[in-house]
Order: C-alpha cells, then sequence, then structure tokens
C-alpha cells in the first residue's frame, strides 16, 4: 500500500491545487465523515448509501486525535476544526483505509462562521501526508459546487426526515435510560428502533412521519421506568461541542452516570435557525426577496412536520416533546434580537430560555475554544437569562485542548451538587 499511496502522490495533479471528488468514484471510494452527529449521522449513512456512497461515521476519539489536530492546525483556530482535523488524519494513518481510494467529508452551514472555511483548512492539513484524499462539502449554501454528494429534491427530502428521526431517538432515550428499571432496556429499544428507521428509508415509508414517531414512542414506552425525580440538565452550545462526544468529553454519556437526564434541543432547531436567519436576511440585510421566498415555502414545509411530530408526543402524553420552533423564536425575542445570527447566535439564549420554561433548570453551556460568536451569545447571554429566570443554573465549560475532562466534570459536578440541593427542596416542600 506505502509503495502505491508514494506513486499516487506523485501523479496527482495540482493544477486545481488540490483532488476533486468525482462521481465516478462513488463506487470505489469510502467517505469518511466526523463524528459530529452520534444520533444522526448513522441514519444518514444509510440515506445516501441507496445512491451508491459508502459512508463511514468515524469513532476514533483518542488523545491521539487531538494531538495529530495539533499537529496540523494553527493553535488559534477553533476546537472544533482541530478535533475534526485530528479525526481525520488519525483514521488516514491507522492503516484502515485505502487511502488513495478514501475521501473525507465536512458538512458546512456557510455565514460567517468558521465552519465556512474549514474546507481549506482540511486541506492545507491533508497536503502534508496524503495530499490524494479528496475533501468533499455537504453544505444548501452554494459552497464547493461540484465536489460533494449529489443532491436533488429526493435526497433533500430523506435527510430532513433522517433528522426529524435522529432527534426522535436522541430524545425519547435521554428520557428512558435514566429512569430504566432493566438495564439495555433503552439501549435495545434503540436499536429496534434505529433497524425500523433504516427499513422504512428502503422504501417510500419515511414519508409516514407521524406513523414513524408512533411507532417509536411505543417502542420506548414498553420499557419499564421507575417514577421518580431526577435532575435534569440541558445542553447547550456551539453545534459541534453541543452534540459531538469527541468535542465534549462524552458530556452525555457523563451526566447518565451521574444519574441524570440530559436534555439536548433537537438538530432540527439548528436547520430551522438557519433557515430563518436567510428569511430574516430580506428583512434586515437587503437580500433578494426571491431568496426569500424559497426559504418562506422552505420553512413552512419543515415546520408544519415538526408541529405535527409534536402533536404525536402530547397526544401519547408519556414523554415530554421537542421544542416547537416558533416558541423558540419567541423565547430568542426576550433575550437577544434575530438578527444576531453569527455562529449559533440567537438560537443559545432561546434554548436555555425554553428549557427553563418546561422545567429543565439545570443548563451546561458548551463552548469551544476560538469561537468567538459562541462565547458572546452563549456565555454572553446567561446574566440575561438568569435576570427572566432567577432559579436557572447555568455552568458555562470550555472545550479546548488545555481544558482537561476532570477538571470540565468537577465543575459540572459543582453545578450538580446544587442541582440535587434545589431538587431535594422541591421534594421537602
Amino acid at each position: 500500500m506505502q509503495e502505491n499511496q508514494t506513486q499516487t502522490k506523485e501523479t496527482v495533479d495540482y493544477t486545481e491545487n488540490y483532488p476533486k471528488f468525482t462521481q465516478d468514484m462513488k463506487e470505489t471510494y469510502t467517505i469518511l465523515v466526523p463524528d459530529m452527529l452520534p444520533w444522526h449521522f448513522d441514519i444518514i449513512r444509510r440515506v445516501v448509501a441507496k445512491r451508491g456512497y459508502k459512508m463511514e461515521v468515524l469513532k476514533n476519539d483518542s488523545r491521539a486525535v487531538i494531538d495529530e489536530g495539533l499537529k496540523h492546525v494553527h493553535n488559534d483556530t477553533c476546537y472544533p476544526a482541530l478535533c475534526v482535523i485530528g479525526q481525520y488524519l488519525d483514521a488516514l494513518k491507522s492503516g484502515k483505509y485505502d487511502v488513495n481510494r478514501t475521501a473525507v467529508m465536512i458538512t458546512q452551514s456557510g455565514g460567517g462562521c468558521r465552519a465556512s472555511n474549514y474546507i481549506p483548512l482540511i486541506r492545507k492539513a491533508l497536503k502534508a501526508e496524503f495530499p490524494q484524499v479528496p475533501v468533499m462539502s455537504l453544505n444548501f449554501a452554494g459552497l464547493e459546487k461540484g465536489n460533494g454528494i449529489e443532491i436533488d429534491l429526493s435526497l433533500l427530502l430523506e435527510l430532513a426526515f433522517a433528522i426529524f428521526y435522529g432527534d426522535n431517538l436522541m430524545t425519547l432515550y435521554n428520557q428512558t435510560k435514566p429512569y430504566e428499571v432493566h438495564e439495555g432496556d433503552a439501549e435495545r429499544a434503540r436499536e429496534d428502533c434505529f433497524r425500523e428507521i433504516g427499513e422504512a428509508f428502503e422504501g417510500k415509508g419515511y414519508l409516514r412521519y407521524k406513523k414513524m414517531t408512533k411507532r417509536m414512542i411505543e417502542r420506548f414506552g414498553q420499557v419499564e421506568r421507575r417514577k421518580e425525580k431526577k435532575v435534569r440538565v440541558g445542553i447547550v452550545g456551539e453545534i459541534y461541542v453541543k452534540y459531538s462526544p469527541l468535542g465534549n468529553s462524552h458530556l452525555e454519556e457523563f451526566l447518565l452516570s451521574e444519574g441524570c437526564e440530559p436534555v439536548v434541543p433537537a438538530l432540527m432547531d439548528f436547520v430551522l435557525y438557519c433557515i430563518v436567519n436567510n428569511i430574516n436576511d430580506t428583512r434586515l440585510y437587503g437580500r433578494t426577496k426571491k431568496a426569500g421566498f424559497v426559504y418562506s415555502l422552505v420553512y413552512k414545509v419543515a415546520y408544519h412536520i415538526q408541529k405535527k411530530i409534536i402533536s404525536v408526543y402530547k397526544k401519547d402524553g408519556r414523554f415530554e416533546p421537542p421544542h416547537d420552533f416558533e416558541h423558540l423564536r419567541r423565547c430568542a425575542d426576550k433575550v437577544i434580537n434575530q438578527g444576531v445570527k453569527m455562529g449559533e447566535g440567537w438560537l443559545i439564549p432561546a434554548e436555555m430560555a425554553a428549557l427553563a420554561e418546561t422545567g429543565t433548570e439545570n443548563i451546561v453551556c458548551a463552548q469551544p475554544f476560538g469561537c468567538l460568536p459562541n462565547h458572546i451569545a452563549g456565555k454572553g447571554a446567561v446574566r440575561a437569562v438568569k435576570a427572566l429566570f432567577p432559579d436557572e443554573n447555568v455552568v458555562p465549560i470550555d472545550y479546548d485542548t488545555s481544558a482537561t475532562r476532570v477538571n470540565q466534570e468537577n465543575r459540572i459536578k459543582l453545578m450538580l451538587a446544587t442541582a440535587r440541593e434545589n431538587l431535594k427542596k422541591k421534594s421537602d416542600a
């Protein structure tokens, strides 16, 4: 393999300065994606597999991943970029993949966040050791055209439902796992639902989202749960460290080990947030009305589906539904203007306020090093949120290469100590 690797390095055409992924490669190439969305990417992987793409979600998360990132990324670059690049390089060096038949892919949301600039960062890092590996982009903002998965309306629809079902899995599991009477029942329910979701995408069954949601609720409802109150801890923050186990030091697992119920807002909220920002651009920043009209139509469809899914939860009554996005927008208006859209912008204070209103009085605000918008809209909004909800217990946690997992968890444990005292007082009252 080493001889082939060397030969390919010599013959790669750098007239464009980098190799591109073309559609004739999809049958022979493995596409590596970072473990950013553990609840969603495994579903998305099955969706794109139908179209002939072989996608693999990376699970490597040892210290070697961070060390690789530090070797190849400037130390003032944001922590999520360092994690993603380190995970790619560690995987490519593992010997598990034929580097001459491997590509890497990153999702991009566009906008002013450095996530719009990850592609050149990744290319620069790979060029030193794996210059033949194409870097692909999965985005809906017109970035990197012709260098990714071919997206048509049908695939776009399937990806949207993959996100809805991933949100359902995450929500139902986190409301079941802390209370299960028999160890492992929640995992078995998750696997059963994941298998059923995969089968639905083999045909057109994924379109029957109310039926699918009801079946998932029924399956998790079969798990025998203890009737006890536990500390509920919301997780908000920058999109990568909010969901990625590598980025947030396995925060959800830690909270479960501490006997807490993690409450993680839906990924679809972030998608709707991005859509609404494009609509607001027409009103606030002079974007063309035509673009605003198109995004408005997309928003109406997605929000309609979200409301229907929420109605299934409410009718069943056993589990708390995801947030209604229009309610999130009203929560944001109490704290910050919806024109603040850099990074996660107004979404973070909106989620904090919505969590407070629904009885989640403890919140971890995950902040990565190098993400200035997140520090402003996250940590900077805590005082305004606490003014509205004085009993809210919010702790910002920094995630970067110099912050040890022990220190992060000790800060959260201090927050949990206060949370348990507050819960006991309410129980005794």
